[in-house]
């Protein structure tokens, strides 16, 4: 890939989405930057890199008229996702959650197979598509889902309990997990970790790639032949959020 590079996003307006498009925005390394997705980030949001940053609407009921492959994006970042209550029921969660998200990786795939491209999508810790619980099974599907779809480079992150985040809703389940995984915390680091830092670790693998991430991250490699693709867990996205560009 080339030294500057162009980025895409999709779920820029989500809690870790919008850190990720922060770090985008401020970095010299990415030169054209996309924002699509059912919102769009306001205007008045946008403090750094707003003349790179390109926004569009978008109907993933009708991605044919989106015009994602046109962009030809080098690196393809993926941060949508919902929950079952927010999503109204389990047919709904499962179409946004997997279904939105694969068919919007494959239509941002650059229509030249011959050209290099990244893709770096936001899972969850617990991931497995063989779960017989809805949400760790949904995100092993999609996992599986956009390994399939045929990117040079498929990074997937499997962080434990997002930390730091502006829900306009409360959720005192969520308060009281916090509250516990923040005390285990200081002994451990897999058990949570700060949105921001999240979004960092994000926009580094991104930039990086597989095959340059620090050893200190400790990435491993899930699937087989072309389906490979690339796990960062959240100890190690702790550790990546440390590296500089």
């Amino acid at each position: 890939m080339s030294a500057s590079q162009s980025a895409l996003i999709i779920g820029a307006t989500g809690q870790t989405g919008r850190h990720v498009l922060q770090n985008l925005l401020a970095s010299p390394h990415f030169t054209r930057v996309a924002e699509y997705g059912r919102r769009l980030t306001p205007k008045e949001d946008i403090t750094v890199g707003a003349d790179k940053l390109e926004q569009k609407v978008i109907d993933f009921e009708k991605l044919q008229e989106s015009g994602l492959s046109a962009g030809k994006w080098d690196v393809v970042f993926v941060t949508l996702g919902t929950s079952r209550a927010n999503a109204g029921s389990a047919e709904a969660f499962e179409k946004i959650d997997r279904e939105y998200v694969i068919n919007a990786a494959k239509e941002a795939r650059n229509p030249d197979p011959t050209v290099p491209q990244r893709l770096v999508y936001l899972s969850s810790t617990g991931a497995n598509a063989n779960s017989p619980f809805l949400y760790p099974r949904s995100k092993g599907l999609t996992e599986q889902g956009l390994a399939n779809i045929g990117y040079t480079d498929t990074i997937v992150f499997r962080p434990a309990y997002l930390a730091q985040t502006h829900r306009p809703e409360r959720r005192f389940a969520e308060d009281i997990l916090g509250r516990f995984t923040g005390i285990l915390s200081y002994v451990s680091s897999s058990v949570e970790i700060p949105i921001s830092k999240l979004g960092h670790a994000i926009f580094n693998a991104g930039r990086l790639g597989s095959e340059a991430l620090p050893s200190a991250v400790h990435a491993t490699q899930e699937g087989k032949g072309d389906t490979k693709f690339t796990v960062i867990n959240n100890a190690g996205a702790l550790k990546l959020a440390e590296g500089k560009e």
